[in-house]
């Protein structure tokens, strides 16, 4: 398995046959540049989206369309794409859980809100979720957007994922330290990887908080275009 920062909270996941790419955001991303936008998406199956903020849906029609891949997401916003978009899509609910080719993802519950502009205000197309994605033996708790909240009990009793994929900057997510408290109560990670920092000043710039609360724990921060090999 490999997992690939594209920076923010997007990233690259080879596992089992295929290349899911999760909330890829390619245009206007600071931290990818766009030498590396061809290279980021190469061979993908599958497009994970978690909500509808620009900063993680914003190139989700356009590479649909290129890659000729389908999005796979909460059913309210793909099926309204499918029939008005042309794209092809994999929309299902929180609980549910799909195939994808022998890589298994369920759709569990974040905390946060979604939305994307339009020229009559914003547009609320359903709600945020994060990812349970189990392949090649191990099991990806991708908490998109979220605070820490008590679900989390319930999926590692459910899923038991070893490797954590956290939204850690604060202001709009939970931060370091709120992350690291949630991996620590709920969960038994093997391997905690943050994103959704450093982007923009207002974020944390360091994981520090995240390896000092999480003692034991294999914290990877992650390089951006660099694949870290589970």
């Amino acid at each position: 398995m490999k997992i690939t920062w594209l920076g923010h909270g997007s990233f690259r996941i080879e596992i089992g046959e295929q290349v899911l790419l999760l909330d890829p955001w390619l245009s206007g991303n600071p931290m990818l540049p766009e030498v590396s936008h061809d290279a980021a998406v190469a061979g993908a199956t599958h497009i994970l989206l978690t909500h509808a903020h620009f900063d993680h849906v914003a190139d989700t029609l356009d590479l649909s369309r290129k890659l000729h891949v389908p999005v796979v997401g909460q059913y309210d916003l793909l099926s309204f794409w499918e029939e008005h978009e042309g794209i092809a899509t994999v929309g299902f609910n929180k609980g549910g859980t799909v195939d994808l080719g022998g890589v298994h993802v369920t759709m569990v519950h974040a905390v946060h809100s979604t939305s994307f502009g339009t020229e009559n205000g914003p547009n609320v197309p359903g709600t945020e979720c994060g990812f349970i994605i189990a392949g090649e033996g191990h099991t990806i708790y991708a908490s998109g957007d979220t605070d820490v909240m008590a679900d989390m009990k319930i999926f590692n009793d459910l899923h038991a994922p070893d490797i954590g994929i956290l939204c850690a900057g604060g202001h709009f997510t939970m931060d370091m330290k709120r992350a690291a408290f949630a991996a620590k109560t709920f969960f038994d990670f093997k391997t905690v990887i943050p994103c959704h920092y450093k982007t923009f000043p207002i974020l944390e710039q360091s994981a520090d908080a995240l390896v000092a609360g999480l003692p034991g724990v294999n914290v990877i921060e992650p390089e951006v275009m660099e694949a870290i090999e589970i």
